[in-house]
């Protein structure tokens, strides 16, 4: 009948992991004192913890009934509602609670449902705000500096990503995304360095050998590269991006029949992602599976009607197949796709536009001016209408895995800062040339964006 042992006692058997014997002792101990919100509280926690969200609800709503100055019960709530999916009771909720009293945890938990809402601007300004309350947040700081890196402001994002590190110096979320940041704009022995911090804190982490992998891509040192994406894949093996990436360089390493294993565990994993069809596409052509690469391509063209490079590559098929009525179709296609994309930022590969020039002639189509810009070498911008499926800087699936830049199609990567590097080119389709017609490029080469990741921030833990 010791309401104060049996709720040490039961705090205990949470602490052990017996979330259902600490539920019964907290029940006891409401029921030896029913108009205590704390012992409400740990029963509803409990639930919580059990998975039981809408008794966790009732409950919560009892105790709030004898405190309603409690903002910890309206995070709370928030918390089981966004469980449930309820975004906007959620929002409701912590609302209330700011209301009450300003914390960082209910910030962090705001700004997590407008990103599963989608709605990066109103987390963007959610997180503004907790920053302003809490400057010297690490965590805060951190998460912020990816949503610009999402946004690609760089400058902010570097700008919050340093006041972090200058709080925390060996916060490694922020080394990470530093780094991922740098190996972005080629600056590959930079990010390394910064990578070299973060395996002695997390060398286990699957994210940071697969960055590490693609800056010896980028480096072109391929051995090494498939040494630290294999590493990854033994630490992630259900990673489509690690297996993306292991497919690319083996595609560019000429050996297809590793390229093919890799990209098609990554259909497996991410079945709605064109590119990852074209890649395997581009594979089973040089496994001379020329059935399986002409159904690759078709479902790649169904998945992604916006893409130029899925029907140039498919053209090139078509035309080494000698369909000529079919390779004409699919170069129409590619020409109804750029002039689509003339009107955004997004500028072409300098040598798509002279492999697609060169086709055209070869096809006896001529020289089309289709090209905004043919003679610029110039990067992309991610959310560019040809790679509707890109994933930014510390995007991708809300914040809570937040994974840099997904798969984009062929171009040379440049500097926003400066310099620029040249990543190793794709082999692709070759045309092969027909008697007494002009001599057609070798090769095709399809420069895929490696797929870099960063440390996913893990979810709000609630109090």
């Amino acid at each position: 009948m010791c309401e104060y042992a049996v709720y040490v006692q039961a705090l205990i058997f949470r602490l052990e992991g017996k979330i259902h014997e600490s539920l019964e002792l907290f029940q006891t101990c409401a029921i030896l004192k029913p108009r205590c919100a704390d012992n409400l509280k740990q029963v509803a926690r409990s639930l919580f913890l059990l998975g039981k969200h809408k008794a966790a609800i009732e409950v919560y709503n009892d105790a709030a009934q004898h405190n309603e100055k409690d903002w910890e019960i309206f995070h709370n709530l928030g918390v089981c509602y966004m469980q449930l999916k309820y975004f906007n009771k959620a929002k409701d909720q912590l609302n209330n609670a700011l209301q009450l009293n300003r914390h960082d945890l209910t910030y962090m938990t705001l700004g997590r449902i407008h990103l599963m809402e989608g709605d990066r601007d109103a987390a963007l300004e959610i997180y503004k705000k907790a920053v302003e309350f809490s400057p010297e947040n690490t965590e805060l700081l951190t998460i912020l500096g990816l949503l610009y890196l999402e946004l690609e402001v760089y400058q902010k994002a570097f700008e919050y990503l340093g006041n972090a590190l200058t709080f925390e110096p060996f916060n490694y979320k922020a080394i990470l995304a530093a780094g991922s940041m740098m190996q972005t704009h080629g600056d590959f022995d930079m990010a390394l360095s910064k990578y070299r911090i973060v395996a002695c804190t997390v060398p286990e982490s699957p994210l940071l050998w697969n960055n590490i992998g693609m800056c010896f891509f980028g480096k072109k040192k391929y051995v090494a590269a498939i040494s630290c994406l294999k590493r990854a894949n033994y630490l992630a093996p259900f990673d489509w991006k690690t297996l993306y990436n292991l497919g690319l360089v083996h595609l560019t390493m000429h050996q297809y029949a590793s390229a093919f294993h890799f990209i098609s565990a990554a259909v497996h994993l991410q079945p709605k992602l064109a590119e990852l069809y074209m890649l395997l596409a581009v594979a089973l052509t040089n496994l001379e599976d020329l059935e399986n690469a002409r159904l690759a391509y078709q479902k790649a063209s169904s998945l992604d009607t916006g893409n130029p490079l899925i029907s140039l590559n498919y053209a090139i098929l078509l035309y080494n197949q000698g369909d000529k009525k079919e390779a004409v179709a699919q170069y129409y296609e590619m020409q109804r796709k750029v002039h689509a994309l003339k009107e955004s930022t997004l500028d072409f590969d300098p040598e798509m536009v002279d492999i697609a020039q060169r086709l055209g002639t070869s096809l006896q189509l001529g020289e089309v001016a289709i090209w905004a810009k043919p003679g610029r070498d110039s990067k992309p911008k991610a959310r560019g209408a040809a790679a509707p499926s890109a994933q930014p800087l510390g995007s991708n699936q809300a914040l809570g895995q937040a994974m840099s830049s997904a798969a984009g199609y062929a171009k040379t990567m440049s500097q926003v800062m400066g310099s620029s590097t040249h990543l190793a080119k794709v082999a692709s389709l070759a045309l092969e040339p027909k008697p007494n017609e002009a001599p057609l490029p070798e090769e095709l080469s399809s420069t895929l964006k490696p797929q870099e990741q960063i440390q996913p921030i893990k979810e709000a833990e609630e109090s």
